[in-house]
């Protein structure tokens, strides 16, 4: 498999990183394309502000290649039913993460931009782990952990633990 990726966000130092983390962990050809826009305002929840991110991913399944997995990079702020919001999603092939929480800007802070980079990167390393089978893991510090808030993300790390390296290998034995 590899790993295609469609960027609004047009930081090519940013997703650089995050192709050489997805390389490093999954092992797989990354290629990043920028893009204007994703989708449309019909993905909107206008009563929330926010793009519903399942009917996004479903929206693209028909997009993706049999042999690659499809990660989508927006700007936009996502939400998914029964969540108040979204650092990403993935299903089928194809996962979305929002670069809308992980500025410090959003926080009210000032921009730092190698802490938004490390927030990108878990995300896009968490969301390519789903793709390829792995479920959230109760250890806090690996990537598959699940993120309630951003503090979560910033206290794991990029890489999957002992335990999610043996699925992953698991995994990719069977395909």
């Amino acid at each position: 498999m590899r790993i295609r990726i469609l960027s609004e966000l047009h930081d090519s130092g940013a997703l650089e990183k995050v192709a050489e983390a997805l390389r490093e962990i999954y092992g797989e050809e990354v290629k990043v394309e920028f893009v204007d826009k994703l989708f449309d305002e019909k993905f909107l929840n206008s009563s929330r502000g926010q793009h519903n991110a399942w009917l996004i991913v479903q929206n693209y399944k028909h997009v993706r290649a049999d042999d690659e997995y499809l990660l989508l990079i927006t700007l936009e702020d996502l939400y998914a039913a029964g969540l108040n919001y979204i650092f990403g999603l993935a299903w089928q092939g194809v996962a979305i993460v929002s670069t809308h929480r992980l500025t410090q800007e959003f926080y009210g802070l000032k921009p730092d931009r190698e802490l938004f980079i490390e927030r990108l990167v878990k995300e896009a390393v968490h969301e390519i782990g789903h793709l390829h089978g792995l479920t959230h893991c109760p250890d806090k510090r690996c990537v598959m952990a699940f993120s309630n808030w951003i503090g979560d993300t910033d206290y794991k790390s990029y890489r999957l633990c002992s335990r999610c390296e043996r699925k992953l290998k698991l995994l990719k034995s069977k395909t």
